[in-house]
């Protein structure tokens, strides 16, 4: 809950919101790196993937500030059309990142021997940790936060200045820890249990948590649908498309040994070796 910027380089203002999201994007490809040194996966398709993600997360910014000034447009057309990157939802960089991602995948995966799967697996740790972050930084922002807690429930309460000395319940932070607890979780699955689920695993768990956490959010989020919340709206789909992912993984890609990737079968060993050789 910091009401300003933090401090100031070369005449450029750094604020807490900005410095979280650059410190999680970080963290996200780190992780992604250092999961794939522990997979066996190429160097050669490492590389395509940093530069495809750091493709994929800047039109996911643009995504994101799209979605935004497209809904404003929506609940108040006197407004005008406004395309701000000052004014963006996590649900709509979401989206445009993974369709950039995906269609990258299709275009130039034929290059590589590893299939969209090994990517798909491990995609999801790396998601939750850069988002757990940017949920800190709409802490220090004062964005997105929750009723006010009242009676016995009072000392729950954070102070947010920035938000004309309001005292909120802190679902960002709520939020941010759930998506770091699930980022651990579902790394554990995936290096140690071998899980061919983690996507449609942080599909489901987190679009349950996010549509439940809506009901205590205060901010205001407009209504996209009767009864919901646009967040609520999307977490629907996106529970929905995890089902999917569970179905099409158990009934095609295990029995018929299709997309799954090497270091989820039994020739990660081989790999491994092979890129420790070299």
């Amino acid at each position: 809950m910091i009401n300003g910027p933090l401090f100031t380089i070369f005449g450029l203002s750094v604020y807490p919101y900005g410095l979280c999201i650059g410190i999680g994007l970080i963290c996200c490809f780190v992780l992604l790196w250092n999961i794939f040194k522990k997979t066996g996966l190429s160097n050669e398709y490492t590389d395509f993937v940093t530069i495809l993600g750091i493709v994929s997360v800047g039109g996911g910014f643009l995504s994101a500030a799209l979605f935004q000034a497209i809904f404003n447009y929506i609940e108040n057309p006197e407004l005008g059309f406004n395309f701000s990157l000052g004014n963006i939802t996590f649900i709509g960089g979401l989206i445009g990142g993974v369709v950039l991602f995906i269609l990258g995948s299709l275009i130039f995966m034929k290059k590589y021997k590893e299939s969209v799967w090994s990517v798909v697996a491990i995609a999801p740790i790396c998601i939750t940790i850069a988002h757990g972050f940017g949920r800190l930084g709409c802490l220090c922002a004062g964005c997105c936060y929750g009723i006010t807690a009242e009676g016995d429930w009072a000392w729950l309460n954070f102070y947010f200045p920035a938000r004309g000395n309001l005292w909120a319940l802190p679902t960002q932070l709520y939020e941010a820890v759930f998506l770091l607890i699930l980022c651990g979780v579902l790394a554990y699955l995936l290096l140690k249990k071998k899980n061919h689920y983690t996507m449609p695993i942080y599909l489901i768990s987190y679009g349950v948590w996010r549509f439940l956490l809506e009901y205590i959010r205060n901010d205001h989020r407009g209504e996209f649908v009767a009864g919901l919340t646009p967040s609520q709206f999307y977490m629907l789909i996106m529970i929905a498309l995890g089902v999917a992912v569970i179905f099409l993984i158990k009934h095609y890609a295990i029995p018929k040994n299709k997309m799954l990737p090497d270091y989820l079968t039994n020739t990660n060993a081989e790999r491994i070796v092979d890129n420790k050789d070299k």
